[in-house]
């Protein structure tokens, strides 16, 4: 397991951090490791690190891996409330915050001996349903990972993602894998002192969801100087194709590579990719499947669908899957459910070259600047507030109808800006005197958002 071989690497170096100070491998081992020994925890004591992209986040987690703790991620910049009611339902008795151990006084819950890492189907919602990942799910994709990106001990990423999201989470395992040097910082691609860092440390690479290469080709980020860039990786929710061939041309004529990128939470990270020779020929695919894993399709009667172009669920298999889902404490304690196989959720068809191109959803959840959201969450949690609302959407934007004529929903919008951290322009809120029904009195979601986002 790559977290528990740091020390293969010795001197290298492991994290340049925002206020210069590096680390080699070998005292990131010996750090990660003294988070544990300073404190006293009972065997398997279920943990939570409130994260950011800091160098105390990631030697508590690296700690938790080595040591065989299992830790909840969490998004340090989460609403109180969320984590706090986070917390009390799967009983998280300790949670590293702001660099400091803090006992919460929940009674352990028993947790499986294979579970390492827990994250949440909704990190902007503080789902209370948590993914759980082990060890061999890591390092398998992140090896896997590692091998198409041809990455070595040479590279230099520079964090663009929070590592409480799973595409954040696995740019850093990749890495680490490899003896590589990560870049650590928390400004945003928006910030001059994000660039200044890029270029001061000689950045290798960086990883982004669909907004951040929107808003650096807004940035006019062809003009950029960037000698030592040499690999761009998209994953996070669908890049339009005109975006998609832009990058790959520009990456083209400055000999870099741009790699489009598909995955999920439930494995770990990621489930394929496009090779960047054919990011052009196949923008719009979420591309073939990453090593060890395979995909097909299934049809909705449960058997296979054999023929190209038609219509089916996408389902993978591989190492990576998580063991299942834990929607209560009492779940922490449950065996592996899944088998290695996973029904994504995600409708597709396989063209002529065996690449795979998504052509919608049977889950009710939406990307939101890369993050996962699930509708149902916000709804439920909307109406604790005492909004009587409908919550759907597509990715990118978040719809929300709001029962009753002349409510504020200005103010609505700005209370959901400020509780889940989302960008006004990101929500659209109508007020309506009734909401669509079937005939067995459930809102019609499809129906609804075409009526008010046609």
């Amino acid at each position: 397991m790559f977290a528990k071989s740091l020390e293969s690497f010795g001197d290298r170096t492991a994290l340049i951090a925002e206020d210069g100070q590096s680390l080699a491998y070998s005292e990131l081992a010996a750090r990660a490791d003294g988070l544990f020994t300073e404190a006293t925890f009972a065997p398997r004591q279920l943990l939570a690190l409130e994260c950011e992209n800091s160098v105390d986040s990631v030697l508590a987690y690296l700690g938790a891996l080595r040591n065989d703790f299992p830790v909840l991620l969490v998004d340090g910049q989460l609403d109180a409330a969320l984590r706090e009611r986070l917390y009390s339902h799967f009983s998280v008795s300790c949670v590293r915050r702001a660099g400091e151990w803090k006992t919460l006084g929940h009674a352990t819950p028993v947790v499986h001996p294979d579970v390492a890492i827990l994250l949440s189907t909704s990190g902007s919602t503080g789902s209370p349903k948590l993914v759980k990942l082990t060890a061999g799910s890591l390092d398998a994709n992140a090896r896997s990972i590692a091998q198409y990106l041809e990455l070595d001990e040479h590279e230099r990423p520079i964090t663009t993602l929070p590592m409480h999201y799973s595409y954040g989470l696995s740019v850093l395992n990749s890495h680490l894998s490899v003896g590589a040097t990560i870049v650590l910082t928390g400004q945003p691609v928006t910030a001059r002192k994000f660039w200044d860092m890029f270029r001061e440390h000689e950045a290798t690479s960086l990883a982004g969801v669909p907004t951040i290469y929107t808003m650096l080709k807004q940035l006019r980020f062809e003009r950029m100087n960037l000698p030592s860039l040499r690999t761009m990786t998209q994953a996070g929710g669908r890049l339009a194709p005109e975006t998609i061939r832009w990058y790959a041309e520009l990456a083209a004529s400055r000999e870099q590579r741009f790699f489009v990128m598909y995955g999920q939470t439930e494995a770990t990270a990621r489930m394929s990719y496009v090779p960047a020779h054919r990011a052009l020929e196949k923008s719009g695919s979420i591309g073939i499947s990453i090593p060890g894993g395979c995909f097909d399709l299934v049809g909705e009667d449960g058997r296979p669908v054999d023929t190209a172009g038609e219509t089916g669920e996408l389902r993978y298999r591989g190492p990576n899957v998580m063991m299942g889902y834990a929607a209560c404490a009492a779940d922490l304690a449950d065996a592996d459910g899944q088998g290695g196989v996973l029904l994504t959720g995600d409708l597709a068809r396989r063209d002529d070259d065996g690449y795979y191109h998504i052509v919608g959803r049977l889950k009710r959840f939406i990307k939101v600047f890369g993050n996962r959201v699930g509708l149902d969450e916000v709804e439920a949690q909307l109406r604790e507030d005492g909004y009587d609302v409908a919550v759907t959407g597509r990715d990118d934007l978040m719809v929300v109808a709001w029962l009753g004529e002349g409510n504020d929903t200005g103010a609505l919008g700005s209370h959901i800006s400020a509780k889940y951290r989302l960008h006004l322009s990101a929500i659209r809120v109508y007020a309506v005197d009734k909401f669509p029904l079937s005939t067995s009195g459930k809102v019609q979601y499809a129906e609804l958002l075409k009526t008010l986002c046609p």
